[in-house]
């Protein structure tokens, strides 16, 4: 007789966080792609702060910001596999962001360093992004105690 034999899988909450990080950057970087959803789409550049396509209205965007949001949402998917690396991912992330928010507040914004392109607003993103990512690695990656009912 043979059976079909059911996995559950079960993911930490940092492995849950991981992930839902990680579809969310995958999301913007497919929507930063979508005329409409990012505005002045035509003026999108490669490289550079002359880019003035804007992802919702807000944030600057370009061809390679677009795909390292895509790559780092590839990343923590894949990351969010086992808890140590989904809390690699986001800790790392998270300290990556906190670098580009610096970055971002130092570098004179119609010079060549802002190559991404930043502006303000995502500044100020990539500050709460870093903070929160950081945030749930370290929260989340505790180990839960567990006490068994009577």
């Amino acid at each position: 007789m043979t059976s079909a034999h059911r996995t559950s899988v079960t993911r930490s909450p940092v492995q849950q966080a991981a992930m839902l990080v990680g579809a969310v950057f995958l999301l913007v970087g497919i929507l930063g792609f979508i005329p409409g959803v990012t505005t002045n789409y035509g003026a999108m550049e490669f490289a550079e702060h002359h880019s003035q396509a804007k992802l919702l209205g807000l944030f600057q965007v370009s061809i390679l910001h677009n795909v390292v949001h895509l790559l780092f949402g590839i990343a923590g998917l894949a990351m969010a596999r086992a808890a140590a690396t989904a809390r690699t991912f986001l800790i790392g992330g998270g300290v990556i962001y906190l670098a580009l928010w610096l970055y971002g507040l130092i570098i004179d914004k119609d010079s060549a360093a802002n190559f991404v392109p930043l502006n303000t607003a995502a500044d100020w993103l990539h500050f709460v992004l870093g903070a929160g990512m950081i945030a749930l690695g370290a929260l989340l990656a505790r180990p839960v105690t567990r006490t068994r009912g009577l």
